[in-house]
C-alpha cells in the first residue's frame, strides 16, 4: 500500500468521510499529479504556486480554494505520518472571496413551488420529498438516502445520517408528516418493481432516487409552477433556515437541525434576516430617512 492508498484509507476510517467526498479528494489529487508530473513527496512550494496560478485561469475562486484545501489536508497527513519533513503548503493561504449571502425563497415562493397538481404516484412522491426537504432543511444527499426505518411518523421526527456519518434527529411538521404518510401508505408500494429497497424515495425503475434525479424533478416542478428564480436543493435548505430564524427560532436549534458542526456556519443566516429587517425599517418607519 502506497501513501496515497493510506491517505484514502485514513479519510474513510479516521475521518469517517463518505465515498463521494473521498472521490472528490481523489479527483483533486489526480489533477495535481497530472500537473506536477513528479512524486508528491518531492513537491516544493513553487510547484504549488504554479498550480494555483494555473487553476485561477480556469476555475472560480471557490473551486480553487477547494483544491488548495484538498492539498493542505493531504500534506498535513504526510507530515503527521513522517513521510515528509516540510509542508509545501505551510505558507500558502486560500484565496480571498467576496462572501455572498445564501439564496433563498420567500414564503410565497415556497407555497408556489409546493402547490403543484397531485395526479400520479410520482406526484405524491415528489410532494412528499419537497415537503420533507423544506420542513427539515436536509441536504439532498441526506434526503435521497433517507430510509423507511428512520422515519417516525407517530412522534413526527426523522433520523438523519449526515456528514461524517453523524446522526441527528430532526422534527417534521404536520404538513410534511401528512404527505409523507400519504406517500408511504398509498403510493410507495406502486413504485416497487423488483427489489424492496430501504431508501424511502424510489424512481420510475423502482430504485432509490439519486441526487441528479432529484435535481431534475425539482427543476421540472420549478418550471411548471412558473417560478423564475433559480431553485436548487441548497436554496430549499437555506429557505428552511431563513424562515425559521425570521419566525424567532434560536440559532443553536437551527444549527442542530442543519447538522452544522460550528455555529459560525449557521450564523450567516442572521445577515439575511438583518438585511430583511433593515429593508422593512427603511420602508415603513416614518423617520427612517431624512427629508
Amino acid at each position: 500500500m502506497n501513501y496515497l492508498d493510506e491517505y484514502y484509507l485514513f479519510l474513510k476510517t479516521e475521518k469517517k468521510l463518505g465515498d463521494s467526498t473521498i472521490k472528490s479528494y481523489q479527483f483533486d489529487l489526480d489533477n495535481f499529479i497530472d500537473f506536477v508530473k513528479k512524486d508528491l513527496m518531492m513537491v516544493m512550494q513553487d510547484d504549488i504556486v504554479k498550480y494555483i496560478t494555473f487553476l485561477r485561469g480556469t476555475l472560480s475562486v471557490r473551486s480553487v480554494n477547494r483544491h488548495i484545501s484538498s492539498l493542505k489536508g493531504f500534506y498535513k497527513f504526510l507530515i503527521e505520518e513522517d513521510y515528509i519533513k516540510e509542508d509545501p503548503l505551510e505558507n500558502v493561504n486560500v484565496l480571498k472571496t467576496d462572501k455572498s449571502l445564501p439564496k433563498y425563497l420567500t414564503v410565497n415562493e415556497v407555497d408556489m413551488l409546493l402547490n403543484f397538481p397531485l395526479i400520479t404516484p410520482f406526484d405524491y412522491r415528489n410532494k412528499a420529498m419537497l415537503e420533507v426537504m423544506y420542513a427539515t432543511g436536509l441536504r439532498v444527499s441526506e434526503l435521497v438516502s433517507l430510509e423507511y426505518s428512520n422515519v417516525d411518523l407517530f412522534n413526527s421526527f426523522i433520523r438523519v445520517n449526515g456528514k461524517g456519518k453523524k446522526t441527528r434527529i430532526v422534527p417534521i411538521g404536520e404538513m410534511a408528516s401528512y404527505y409523507l404518510k400519504l406517500y408511504i401508505e398509498n403510493y410507495r408500494s406502486e413504485l416497487i418493481i423488483k427489489n424492496n429497497y430501504d431508501e424511502l424515495f424510489l424512481n420510475n425503475h423502482g430504485r432509490p432516487i439519486t441526487r441528479h434525479g432529484f435535481n431534475f424533478i425539482l427543476e421540472n416542478i420549478r418550471v411548471k409552477t412558473g417560478i423564475t428564480k433559480e431553485i436548487t436543493p441548497h436554496v430549499l435548505r437555506h429557505s428552511f433556515a431563513t424562515h425559521l430564524l425570521e419566525g424567532g427560532a434560536d440559532l443553536r436549534s437551527i444549527q442542530e437541525m442543519l447538522g452544522h458542526e460550528n455555529v459560525s456556519t449557521t450564523n450567516i443566516y442572521t445577515h439575511i434576516v438583518n438585511d430583511v429587517l433593515r429593508e422593512n425599517y427603511d420602508c415603513f418607519h416614518p423617520r427612517a430617512k431624512k427629508e
